[in-house]
């Protein structure tokens, strides 16, 4: 019996593959029929053949929200994304607007402060923000750049367009997910993607090699990738980046300030470290400057930073545009620094900070997602039709003893895409994150990691949480 879309139901949402009279959407027939020339037990041999490679290559995170760490594969779904080459050139032109316009912001928060100055963004609001960080004042990032890596969150809604949920620029994980996704996705189906004229994601390690070659000031730099070490969720893609792109993996106990220089051990001894691709958070960097309880960073980095004689990637202070309370400022700080209006509109938000806004939010708590100002992962969260009386009770009580600390957002009813589900097709809900070098220039790269919720009706993609990834196709 071959595998058949043909009872698979949109149940009214904006679904990626299908439009809502059931008809497939441009650039999705090359796969539609591919896959309905196979039999059901073929397609499902080919979703186990994926599962059993990513296990076999070892790319794993770990969850300790289970109070050990436990070490699982990201499921992948084998159905792909397709993006249209029309929608992604919108989003590439609104993505480059939004990192262009965050990093003058960045840069103005630690320097002139003109935003401030100017009432756009109130002052009490990055004055009381987790992730400023008052030792990057003055700071001057080697070419200007302070968010070299970004990985923004993007959503679509009932109507199909495209919205930003939140902006990651400290250290955004998952890309690698995106690579061994194609990778796997070539092997799986490499006739469709051919035929389909799917735009190539594997010129990412280079690409980011370029990049970190960029902000350095020596033709021939010594570049490391700095992990927090093994134990950290995302250690699989910090070795898999250092290998792919040729450079050393390295944790604090590799580096080391002397002679007023970052240098690295190794078996011929001291070299000097001209770039780092830092995994690890601002405040963990080094415990002189910022936590002095951090065992993961290196004393005196920070000095050395900011004498201009080592390049760190991201920036540290970058996490001041992670604040979700400062990403409800994101359209008024385009529209500052570039005169423009935002080409990738946010999410309806709700300030809590505002008494209008909080007042809302408290009345109708029931019906919104509330979100912390710095947790990521989908902790700190509540979805408020899915939650219980208590559950409200509790977040409406957070909120008034810490306003500032929430935002509260409509329940979008993400778009979705078809997964296999033991012998059917069935919708489920998707987010994109596509990855945004900044360098010589601002390179978007066509594609990203498409993260789903693999549960039934769940809205949660987080691969904490138990979501998933799919390969997401960007057709030309």
């Amino acid at each position: 019996m071959h595998f058949s879309f043909k009872n698979y139901d949109t149940e009214k949402f904006y679904d990626e593959m299908f439009s809502s009279d059931g008809k497939i959407r441009p650039g999705c027939e090359a796969f539609k029929q591919r896959v309905e020339q196979l039999t059901q037990t073929e397609l499902m041999n080919r979703q186990h053949t994926a599962e059993r490679a990513l296990m076999s290559m070892g790319i794993t995170f770990n969850v300790y929200s289970e109070g050990e760490g436990t070490e699982r594969i990201m499921p992948l779904d084998i159905i792909p994304r397709v993006v249209a080459g029309e929608d992604w050139n919108r989003l590439e032109k609104g993505l480059i607007q939004r990192i262009t316009a965050l990093n003058m912001f960045i840069d103005d928060i630690y320097n002139d402060q003109k935003i401030l100055d100017d009432g756009v963004v109130p002052r009490d609001l990055i004055e009381t923000s987790k992730c400023y960080l008052e030792a990057c004042k003055g700071l001057k990032p080697p070419k200007g750049i302070w968010c070299h890596i970004t990985g923004t969150d993007l959503i679509r809604g009932d109507d199909g367009t495209f919205m930003v949920l939140e902006d990651n620029l400290r250290c955004p994980s998952g890309v690698s997910y995106m690579l061994e996704n194609r990778e796997l996705s070539k092997q799986i189906f490499p006739e469709v993607l051919a035929r389909t004229g799917v735009r190539p994601v594997s010129d990412y390690p280079a690409r980011l090699f370029e990049m970190l070659k960029f902000i350095a000031d020596r033709p021939d730099p010594n570049i490391v990738v700095l992990t927090p070490g093994i134990y950290n969720s995302a250690y699989f893609e910090h070795s898999y980046l250092a290998q792919q792109m040729g450079v050393e993996l390295v944790d604090a106990r590799d580096l080391v300030v002397s002679g007023g220089y970052v240098k690295m051990r190794t078996t011929r001894g001291f070299e000097i470290v001209d770039v780092i691709y830092r995994r690890l958070d601002d405040t963990f960097l080094d415990p002189q400057a910022f936590n002095p309880h951090s065992l993961i960073g290196i004393p005196g980095i920070f000095d050395v930073y900011k004498k201009g004689r080592v390049a760190l990637a991201n920036a540290p202070g970058t996490g001041v545009a992670d604040d979700k309370v400062i990403y409800a400022y994101v359209p008024r700080i385009i529209k500052y620094y570039l005169d423009q209006e935002a080409m990738i509109p946010n999410v309806q938000t709700y300030i809590c900070r505002e008494a209008d806004d909080l007042k809302y939010v408290l009345e109708n708590v029931e019906n919104l997602v509330i979100k912390e100002a710095n947790e990521a992962g989908g902790y700190g969260m509540l979805i408020g039709p899915k939650a219980t009386k208590e559950e409200h009770e509790l977040f409406r009580q957070k909120i008034k003893d810490n306003p500032r600390n929430y935002i509260a957002q409509p329940v979008i009813s993400l778009s979705r895409v078809p997964c296999i589900v033991d012998d059917h097709a069935e919708g489920r809900h998707v987010d994109l994150r596509p990855y945004i070098l900044y360098g010589d220039g601002i390179n978007v790269i066509p594609g990203g990691l498409t993260r789903v919720a693999l549960r039934k009706g769940s809205l949660v993609v987080n691969s904490s949480q138990g979501g998933g990834g799919k390969d997401t196709w960007v057709t030309y």
